[in-house]
Protein backbone atom coordinates (compact mmCIF):
# COMPACT_ATOMS: atom_id res chain seq x y z
CA UNK A 1 0.00 0.00 0.00
CA UNK A 2 1.08 3.40 -1.22
CA UNK A 3 0.48 6.37 1.37
CA UNK A 4 0.83 10.23 0.54
CA UNK A 5 1.91 12.18 3.21
CA UNK A 6 0.75 16.23 3.98
CA UNK A 7 2.93 19.24 4.38
CA UNK A 8 3.40 22.64 3.84
CA UNK A 9 4.88 24.19 0.90
CA UNK A 10 8.08 26.29 2.31
CA UNK A 11 9.85 27.72 -0.98
CA UNK A 12 8.86 27.34 -4.46
CA UNK A 13 11.83 27.42 -7.23
CA UNK A 14 10.77 27.56 -10.76
CA UNK A 15 12.93 25.76 -13.17
CA UNK A 16 13.74 26.78 -17.18
CA UNK A 17 12.60 22.90 -17.82
CA UNK A 18 9.23 23.61 -16.20
CA UNK A 19 10.05 20.86 -13.41
CA UNK A 20 9.58 23.58 -10.64
CA UNK A 21 10.73 22.11 -7.43
CA UNK A 22 10.28 23.49 -3.67
CA UNK A 23 10.80 22.65 -0.48
CA UNK A 24 8.08 21.51 1.96
CA UNK A 25 7.44 20.90 5.77
CA UNK A 26 6.94 17.72 6.99
CA UNK A 27 6.16 18.57 10.72
CA UNK A 28 9.48 19.86 10.67
CA UNK A 29 11.40 18.02 8.54
CA UNK A 30 11.84 19.99 5.08
CA UNK A 31 12.10 18.06 2.13
CA UNK A 32 12.89 19.00 -1.58
CA UNK A 33 9.76 17.70 -3.35
CA UNK A 34 8.48 17.93 -7.25
CA UNK A 35 5.89 20.36 -7.48
CA UNK A 36 5.26 19.89 -11.37
CA UNK A 37 2.36 18.06 -11.10
CA UNK A 38 0.86 21.07 -9.00
CA UNK A 39 1.25 23.84 -11.09
CA UNK A 40 -1.39 25.67 -8.60
CA UNK A 41 0.38 25.46 -5.99
CA UNK A 42 1.19 28.93 -3.53
CA UNK A 43 3.69 29.43 -0.48
CA UNK A 44 2.12 28.01 2.74
CA UNK A 45 -0.05 25.72 0.81
CA UNK A 46 -0.21 22.20 2.17
CA UNK A 47 0.19 19.21 -0.62
CA UNK A 48 0.06 15.40 -0.53
CA UNK A 49 3.65 13.93 -1.45
CA UNK A 50 4.25 10.71 -2.41
CA UNK A 51 7.94 9.14 -3.96
CA UNK A 52 9.01 13.02 -3.65
CA UNK A 53 6.44 14.67 -6.06
CA UNK A 54 3.09 16.38 -4.76
CA UNK A 55 0.17 15.10 -6.36
CA UNK A 56 -2.38 17.26 -5.14
CA UNK A 57 -3.06 20.54 -2.99
CA UNK A 58 -5.32 20.13 0.18
CA UNK A 59 -6.54 22.43 2.70
CA UNK A 60 -5.23 23.18 5.93
CA UNK A 61 -7.18 21.23 7.90
CA UNK A 62 -7.63 18.01 5.95
CA UNK A 63 -3.41 18.27 6.41
CA UNK A 64 -3.86 18.75 9.79
CA UNK A 65 -6.68 16.06 10.56
CA UNK A 66 -4.33 13.66 8.39
CA UNK A 67 -0.91 14.32 10.73
CA UNK A 68 -3.16 13.38 13.54
CA UNK A 69 -3.95 10.55 12.63
CA UNK A 70 -0.37 9.30 11.72
CA UNK A 71 0.84 10.40 15.25
CA UNK A 72 -1.93 8.26 16.77
CA UNK A 73 -0.83 5.61 14.52
CA UNK A 74 2.70 6.07 15.53
CA UNK A 75 4.40 7.34 12.46
CA UNK A 76 5.09 10.75 13.67
CA UNK A 77 6.24 11.57 17.51
CA UNK A 78 4.22 13.96 19.64
CA UNK A 79 6.72 16.07 19.71
CA UNK A 80 6.46 16.82 15.89
CA UNK A 81 4.61 20.08 14.92
CA UNK A 82 2.55 20.92 12.35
Amino acid sequence: MCLAIPGRVIRIEENPTEMTMGTVDFAGVDKDICLAYVPEVKLDDYVLVHAGFAITVVDEKEANETLALLRQMGELSESDNS
